[in-house]
């Protein structure tokens, strides 16, 4: 539940928005006892935890669920995660409890689980002195800073992961085994496992020499995941939320020109380029320039901000003058004005970039600009989102209609 919003307020945006309940019904749900469902972790296998208060008629009705126990270190009932949790859920529990599940559309997370890593022999200092002339290689090929702290701390895994044997020994089914019995095990996602596996090739060809055969080890299945697109009136909702013009300005550029978090922020002053309506978007992913038009409204809004906050270095700057706005205080931002705003999705700024490049799509722009303007190295890339505009999709209509 976001903060600063009461329980009953926070159901009341959920059924509004997310169940489109009808008045009649909101008010009858409203009525029912709340049942929280989250991710929990019980004994090494997730769960699907179920809290609400004592009841005796709840609880009757959670036992026969299928394999439905009680857990008295997490103080809640729980069930197997299944992919259609939710549904199951809702069926199983309508007109008996309101089912809160807003913790459910979250992500999980790509990142390791620190109880995971304590699971694994302690890294000592030969270790640390090979992830560290990786790092010293990836630098000099001037590698992002978070692309080495990533593969680094992954390579630290795997050499944690091979213990008590020395990583030098190490051969392609020992890749095969850290994924079968690390990765999987503790479901850490193919996402995770692509990254995990560009380090540890990168740290046997340049740093290590082994047994391993680098070009045969494999990568995941590639998952195709559809971006993530808001409605044009969810973004109007966001951007008009914030009542602090820099706030504004900073979200309404994120969506008006189809930034990146990193992008908005490593702005400076001399990338707005006003009277041409221009931005310049230097040394973005890959390592490449571009640049992006700007609209006469982000203009007059950035202006505005300028003369109210005068920004002596970066665009947007924080309590220091001088001083980067942080990756930390932008999230929040976003997390305030979708507070705001009553919208309960689960939107990061990266939901703006891909909005802007749907609707630009849905306006009728050619596929090649907005490669153009996004930098993606690939046209395969922006084709993507040809799968979520509902321009032709619209005009389609169903058999069912003629039945």
């Amino acid at each position: 539940m976001p903060p600063g919003v009461s329980q009953v307020n926070f159901s009341l945006f959920l059924l509004k928005t997310v169940f489109n309940f009808s008045p009649p019904d909101l008010m009858r749900a409203m009525s029912l006892p709340e049942i929280k469902a989250k991710r929990i972790e019980h004994r090494g296998v997730q769960k699907i935890g179920l809290y609400f208060k004592y009841n005796d008629l709840l609880i009757a009705h959670v036992k026969k669920l299928n394999a439905s126990r009680w857990s008295g270190s997490k103080k809640c009932w729980h069930i197997p995660e299944d992919e259609e949790i939710i549904d199951l859920l809702l069926q199983h529990f309508r007109g008996k409890a309101f089912i809160n599940y807003s913790e459910l559309l979250k992500r999980k997370p790509v990142s390791e689980n620190k109880q995971f890593l304590k699971s694994l022999p302690q890294a000592d200092a030969e270790d640390h002195e090979l992830t560290r002339l990786l790092r010293k290689w990836m630098e000099h090929r001037r590698y992002s800073s978070s692309t080495v702290n990533t593969y680094c701390g992954m390579v630290l895994t795997f050499i944690r992961f091979m213990k008590p044997a020395p990583v030098a020994n190490a051969v392609n089914e020992d890749v095969v085994r850290f994924t079968n019995e690390y990765i999987l095990v503790n479901g850490l996602s193919s996402s995770y496992q692509n990254q995990a596996i560009n380090g540890i090739k990168l740290f046997f060809r340049e740093v290590v020499k082994s047994n391993i055969e680098v070009e045969n080890i494999e990568r995941p299945r590639r998952e195709y995941r559809l971006p993530n697109v808001l409605s044009k009136e969810e973004v109007k909702a966001i951007l008009g939320s914030p009542t602090n013009l820099k706030h504004k300005a900073m979200l309404s550029l994120v969506y008006a020109c189809g930034l990146r978090r990193s992008e908005v922020l490593n702005l400076l002053l001399i990338d707005v380029d006003s009277k041409r309506g221009l931005l310049i978007i230097r040394n973005a992913k890959g390592k490449k320039d571009r640049v992006v038009p700007l609209s006469d409204k982000i203009v007059q809004l950035l202006r505005q901000y300028f003369i109210a906050f005068r920004p002596v270095k970066w665009l947007f700057e924080g309590r220091q003058r001088g001083e980067q706005y942080s990756e930390k205080s932008l999230q929040s931002v976003l997390k305030q004005s979708l507070l705001k705003a009553e919208i309960t999705k689960p939107v990061s700024l990266h939901w703006l970039r891909h909005s802007y490049a749907t609707h630009l799509l849905e306006s009728g722009t050619d596929l090649r600009y907005i490669q153009e303007i996004l930098g993606h190295k690939s046209s395969r890339t922006t084709e993507i989102y040809t799968h979520v505009s509902t321009q032709n999709l619209q005009k389609i209509k169903s058999p069912y209609d003629n039945l």
